[in-house]
C-alpha cells in the first residue's frame, strides 16, 4: 500500500442524540454550543490545525443545521460587513474559506463501523482521520496532529486512547497492548480490541476514545465483520479483523479531554472553555465561586 499524508477526516454525524432531548429534537446535538461554538466546530478546527483541509461528514435526517453552519452565509456575511463587526465577520468565513467539504448520507445509524464505511468513494485509496465531535479535547499540538506524527512513523493506523477508571471501563472499546521499546513513550503495539467488556474481562485500562488514523484496507474488514446484537456494525470489531493482517498502534495523547455526549461531560466542557476565555473568564469564575458559596 502506497504511504499518503492524511488529506481527510470523517466527522461521524448521524446519530440521534437521545441524551439531550428534548434540546435535540429539532437540533443535531453535533451543534450545541461550547461558550458560542458549536461542538463539532472544535474538532473541524482541529484537523485544519493539523494540516487536514477536507471534511468528510456522515449525516442523517435533520442534520442540515451543520451543513448550514460550515456553508458560506451570504446574508450574514454582508449584514456584519454593512455594520463594520469585522471581527465577527472574521470568524464566520474563517472555517468555510480553509476547509474542503463533503456530505455522505448514512441513512440510518448503523453504528460507528457503518459510518466509516459509507465514506469508502470518497475517502478513495488512502490513509484518513476519524473524529468523533463529542469527544472535544483540547491540546497543544492539537491531539490529531500528535496521532499524525505517530503514523509518520509507523506507517499503520493509530487509535487515540486514554486511561479511564475501571469501573468505567464497560463503556468504551479497550485495548490490550504490548510495550515496544522502538516506539516513543505513550505509543503502544495493539494485540486485541474488545467492545464495550464487562469489567473483569477488559484487557487493560486503555480506551479507545474519538480519534482514529485508518488505513483504507479498514473498509474490507468492515465489510466482512458481523453485526452485534443491536444490528450495528463496530469499528472496533472491525479493527480486530484487520488486526490479523496488520499492525495496529495506541497513542495516548497529551491533552485534556471532555466527553460532551452525556450532560455532566458538556457541563463540565462548557465550564472549562469559558475559564479559558480572556474576554468572561473573570467574572464567570466569580460567578462559580458565589454559587459555590451559597450567595446566589
Amino acid at each position: 500500500m502506497t504511504i499518503t499524508r492524511i488529506r481527510k477526516a470523517v466527522f461521524p454525524a448521524a446519530g440521534l442524540g437521545t441524551r439531550f432531548l428534548p434540546a435535540t429534537k429539532a437540533q443535531p446535538k453535533e451543534m450545541l454550543p461550547l461558550v458560542d461554538k458549536p461542538i463539532i466546530q472544535y474538532g473541524v478546527e482541529e484537523a485544519l490545525a493539523s494540516g487536514v483541509d477536507n471534511i468528510l461528514l456522515v449525516t442523517g435526517r435533520g442534520k442540515n443545521a451543520i451543513e448550514d453552519h460550515f456553508d458560506v452565509s451570504v446574508e450574514l456575511e454582508t449584514f456584519l460587513e454593512s455594520r463594520g463587526k469585522l471581527e465577527m465577520l472574521a470568524e464566520v468565513r474563517k472555517i468555510s474559506n480553509l476547509i474542503n467539504f463533503a456530505y455522505v448520507r448514512q441513512g440510518e445509524p448503523l453504528g460507528l463501523g457503518h459510518a466509516v464505511l459509507v465514506t469508502r468513494q470518497l475517502v478513495g485509496n488512502e490513509a484518513f482521520a476519524v473524529i468523533l465531535s463529542d469527544d472535544v479535547i483540547d491540546a497543544d499540538p492539537p491531539a490529531l496532529k500528535q496521532m499524525i506524527d505517530v503514523y509518520d512513523r509507523v506507517h499503520g493506523p493509530v487509535l487515540c486512547v486514554e486511561r479511564v477508571p475501571r469501573e468505567d471501563i464497560s463503556s468504551y472499546g479497550v485495548i490490550a497492548y504490548e510495550p515496544d521499546p522502538s516506539l516513543p513513550a505513550g505509543v503502544y503495539r495493539v494485540t486485541d480490541l474488545v467492545e464495550k467488556p464487562p469489567v473483569e474481562q477488559a484487557p487493560s485500562d486503555l480506551a479507545i476514545i474519538g480519534r482514529y488514523i485508518l488505513t483504507p484496507d479498514i473498509f474490507a474488514s468492515l465489510e466482512e465483520t458481523a453485526k452485534d446484537r443491536t444490528g450495528e456494525i463496530q469499528l472496533t470489531n472491525g479493527l480486530r479483523h484487520l488486526l490479523r493482517s496488520r499492525p495496529i498502534y495506541a497513542c495516548e495523547v497529551d491533552g485534556v479531554r471532555h466527553d460532551t455526549g452525556n450532560k455532566l461531560g458538556f457541563l463540565k466542557a462548557v465550564t472549562y472553555f469559558a475559564l479559558k476565555r480572556p474576554d468572561i473568564s473573570g467574572p464567570f469564575r466569580d460567578y462559580l465561586r458565589s454559587v459555590l458559596e451559597g450567595r446566589v
